[in-house]
């Protein structure tokens, strides 16, 4: 039997929400944009850190730093106890197209995304073919960044196809991530040095396009559909257990609140950057669900 939820909108007035992550008991997400990091209590919403160019994933260290993939650029900035945002790590080298979301181990290690190819580019040419004869873009595939607590390279791993929202398991033994463009979700062992191995598939989605993910304290996955409004909740193997309907389309997720049953979901009408930047459309929708959170983000 497949649970079925509905949202109701809890924040408004986003030009584009990114990596949602519970943190001190506050909302903290990206917003491309509007080009910074904000956070979201009872209270309201508040600017956290000015980020020029545009921010995406989030994670902390353990002694609170706050690191930030700052996407166009391809580096991962750090916002120590001055709230100054500095840059940590340069990860340009290995990044096909622009860097992306990411999930901060315990121990600090970070792994970060990136595009691998220019996506949306390649939509407009399947809304618009080119003319016969002209070149047609094709995805490609990309590495996962491992970035070593120091900032140096720790290692570049797989084989992905638009690799996107991660999460790590709560005993940071396994990394789980979403390819989008792949329409799976991919599973990496971590070794004791934060190193990935043994690249298999944790669960093939498909008509999903999986965007951000978050875990549950059963081992679940919820994945955001990026095609779609809606997210869907995935046992190991691909079986959907649950799914919810959102306002607009669903591009990240994560499991929040004082007992982290509330999963709030990062909506908007477009990921086009033409069309989002210039608008303040996009929101963050909630509902409530049976299991709680678990692991990181």
């Amino acid at each position: 039997m497949v649970t079925t939820y509905t949202t109701t909108v809890r924040h408004t007035g986003l030009s584009f929400g990114e990596a949602p992550r519970w943190h001190d008991g506050r909302l903290w997400f990206s917003d491309f944009f509007r080009h910074g990091v904000f956070s979201l209590g009872d209270e309201g919403e508040r600017l956290e850190v000015a980020v020029p160019t545009q921010p995406s994933g989030l994670g902390w260290r353990a002694d609170g730093t706050l690191l930030i993939v700052s996407m166009t650029d391809q580096v991962l900035r750090e916002v120590g106890a001055d709230g100054v945002a500095r840059t940590f790590a340069d990860v340009s080298e290995h990044c096909g197209y622009w860097a992306n979301d990411m999930v901060v181990a315990k121990d600090g290690t970070a792994y970060v995304a990136n595009f691998g190819f220019d996506i949306d580019a390649w939509l407009e040419q399947l809304a618009d073919p080119p003319p016969p004869g002209e070149p047609r873009l094709s995805p490609k595939t990309t590495a996962l960044i491992v970035v070593d607590p120091d900032g140096s390279i720790l290692q570049i791993a797989g084989d992905l196809k638009f690799p996107n929202g991660m999460v790590l398991t709560e005993d940071g033994r396994t990394l789980i991530v979403a390819e989008t463009t792949g329409a799976q979700l991919s599973a990496f062992d971590v070794g004791v040095d934060g190193k990935v191995s043994n690249h298999r598939v944790f669960a093939t989605l498909d008509g999903v396009a999986p965007d951000g993910i978050c875990l549950d304290q059963e081992g679940q996955v919820w994945v955001a559909n990026a095609m779609a409004p809606a997210a869907v909740r995935v046992a190991e193997g691909g079986e959907v257990t649950a799914t919810v309907t959102t306002e607009k389309n669903c591009y990240a997720c994560m499991l929040g609140g004082e007992d982290r049953r509330t999963l709030f979901l990062m909506t908007a009408p477009t990921s086009t950057p033409k069309v989002a930047s210039g608008t303040l459309d996009a929101q963050i929708e909630t509902t409530t669900v049976d299991v709680p959170g678990a692991g990181l983000p």
